[in-house]
């Protein structure tokens, strides 16, 4: 056989090996995953909130958990927690509505949507974007971005 045909051969295996063999990478989702963050994200974070509940809200946040607020500043997890610790929400209702949901293979969950919030009569809203990512069977948020925050006219 000449070098061409070696080549061809070669190459040929490859494409067809790399077809075939399947991936190593093995889901680290469960079929569980769906309803504990959708529960997360709807009541359990609300709740942190809503309670000052600072021990619930250390373990839904990483250590490297960030947030960016409507005025494009950064928080880390230290700032979140001292912040609930000094500012209770006097709310009369608060609902967050999940319109992005995405569960990934390798355990990355993308949760988006729009928090609803009733105080005095008055209705606003904003807009958010998590990123969770699930570490030694755990599920931690890394990222929270809130922006479009806005009172509703009746």
């Amino acid at each position: 056989m000449n070098r061409v045909s070696y080549l061809l051969l070669f190459t040929t295996i490859c494409v067809f090996t790399s077809c075939t063999t399947p991936t190593s990478e093995k889901s680290i989702i469960t079929p569980e995953d769906n309803a504990f963050l959708m529960d997360l994200k709807e009541v359990q974070w609300p709740k942190a909130y809503a309670e000052q509940d600072t021990l619930l809200l250390d373990k839904i946040l990483g250590d490297d958990f960030q947030m960016i607020d409507q005025g494009g500043n950064w928080y880390t997890k230290k700032d979140e927690l001292n912040w609930i610790k000094g500012n209770a929400t006097d709310n009369d209702s608060f609902r967050y509505e999940i319109k992005r949901f995405d569960l990934l293979e390798n355990g990355t969950a993308i949760i988006c949507g729009t928090g609803h919030i009733l105080k005095d009569s008055v209705k606003s809203i904003y807009q958010s974007s998590n990123v969770l990512i699930k570490r030694d069977g755990k599920w931690e948020a890394v990222l929270s971005h809130v922006s479009g925050y806005k009172v509703l006219e009746d």
